[in-house]
């Protein structure tokens, strides 16, 4: 025990260190710099962006399918399901708690600039892209600095950087943050042993998995717009019978959230934060939950069947707007409402994580809500699983050079759901947010190389309205 408690620590330093002013603001600074270059376009074309994500959009001229990818919208339910997982839901919560509340309106304010990051480097994601030895469309931020600087051996070298911190986020953050919620969420609702999770979630992970990103992004179509219809409308439910808590619970927020000493009080109950805290849980958070800045997203978009890389780019960007803007600001604003916050568990410690949102679903429907949130998050937390296998497998097939190694990181990748679902929180958790950072560096560092190049393009692309 004094082992595990001693890397626990070191862990936790080692996620503050990385978490530190010089990455926040390397991440909002980008999204801001590319939101005033673009000169607001990826607000002002948000309307087109969603239009073109469920297909409503006509196909310009330049758009030339080639019918051996997946649709771009298959491009994107993948990407959100590698996104739309226990972030939205435990991510939210645990940034409330360590971060004080005003944490849930740096997660809303770094999406906004994020949705220019996501813009940007899911463009140049597909606009450079390649075919591997099967014949199938592969990209992502690693082949962008290999196929698009001019220094092709910095570009290799960067690019195999990225890969390695991918790979590894892809067991923590896609993998073992959401086996572990799914063992936490059941374990609390329907008392499952976390071991006997483990090993359910491995075996479904392998079957689905090992039919590539075919088999992954009809999973995912299906899943997406189902489980996050399901949680809205359950999500909306709570606040809607905690409204006026809900308005008094927004101008909190807003107050805590640049307030510079520790505060606490009002439905913050014995939540104590300072404004960096609240800015370093938001941003964090935020970052894990939309991925924007970390590239990832981009893997995905790249496999898409088009010829238009910048709709596809817009696309992608939309997820940033669903998955933060939407979810988890609607999961926030359940928390402020249900007087939930703050309230302390057994050992007099404030509840967070999957305890708090099955509290807050609670205060609404009863001894329901705890089986309400046990199932959202373990339908969030799967998706994660499988969207986020494609995602690290390619990076996986970048730095091997070869498909057929990838079997022995699929399989790698689903027993790493029974180590995540029997593995402390906190440990797992801080291991995402530090190869979150680890992956955010080489890819920010090649956004803002190529930013030139990418926003003239998307400047001129323009948008064709009826």
């Amino acid at each position: 025990m004094k082992e595990k408690g001693m890397i626990a620590a070191w862990i936790e330093r080692l996620d503050a260190l990385v978490w530190g002013p010089g990455l926040l603001f390397l991440l909002l600074g980008t999204g801001v710099y590319l939101m005033l270059r673009l000169r607001f376009l990826p607000l002002k074309n948000l309307k087109f962006a969603l239009l073109c994500a469920v297909g409503k959009e006509e196909k310009r001229e330049n758009e030339r399918a080639s019918g051996d990818g997946i649709s771009a919208f298959s491009a994107l339910t993948t990407e959100l399901a590698a996104t739309i997982g226990t972030g939205n839901i435990v991510g939210v919560a645990t940034a409330m708690v360590l971060g004080g509340p005003g944490a849930l309106l740096w997660m809303m304010l770094s999406s906004l600039v994020g949705m220019a990051t996501k813009l940007v480097e899911s463009t140049l994601s597909v606009k450079y892209r390649q075919r591997n030895l099967r014949g199938e469309w592969v990209g992502g931020p690693m082949y962008t600095m290999q196929n698009g600087w001019k220094n092709k051996r910095a570009g290799k070298l960067m690019g195999s950087l990225f890969a390695v911190f991918a790979v590894m986020a892809s067991f923590g953050m896609g993998n073992m943050t959401q086996s572990n919620s799914i063992a936490e969420a059941l374990k609390a609702t329907f008392d499952v042993p976390k071991a006997k999770t483990g090993l359910a979630v491995t075996v479904v992970t392998v079957l689905v998995v090992l039919g590539g990103i075919r088999v992954i992004s009809k999973v995912t179509q299906v899943m997406v717009p189902l489980m996050g219809t399901f949680y809205l409308v359950g999500t909306l439910g709570v606040i809607a019978t905690h409204f006026n808590q809900a308005l008094f619970g927004v101008g909190e927020i807003v107050a805590m959230a640049f307030c510079p000493q520790a505060v606490a009080g009002g439905f913050g109950g014995y939540i104590t934060a300072t404004a960096m805290q609240s800015l370093r849980y938001g941003v964090s958070r935020g970052v894990f939950s939309n991925e924007a800045g970390l590239g990832a997203a981009g893997i995905s978009a790249a496999a898409a069947d088009t010829g238009d890389y910048i709709k596809q780019g817009y696309i992608s960007m939309t997820g940033v707007f669903l998955d933060t803007m939407v979810i988890c600001s609607a999961t926030g604003l359940a928390i402020a409402a249900s007087g939930a916050l703050g309230r302390l568990d057994g050992n007099g410690r404030p509840l967070t994580g999957t305890a708090l949102t099955i509290a807050v679903f609670e205060t609404t429907f009863g001894r329901y809500g705890g089986a309400f949130i046990s199932i959202c998050i373990t339908l969030f937390a799967f998706a994660t699983i499988v969207g986020w296998a494609y995602q690290g497998e390619k990076a996986f097939e970048f730095l091997s050079g070869r498909e057929r190694h990838c079997l022995y990181y699929r399989l790698a990748y689903a027993l790493t759901a029974f180590v995540g679902a029997v593995c402390s929180l906190e440990i797992v958790w801080d291991f995402s947010d530090i190869c979150n950072a680890l992956m955010a560096v080489p890819n920010l560092i090649c956004v803002l190389l190529l930013s030139g190049e990418a926003c003239r393009e998307l400047t001129r692309y323009g948008v064709r309205k009826k």
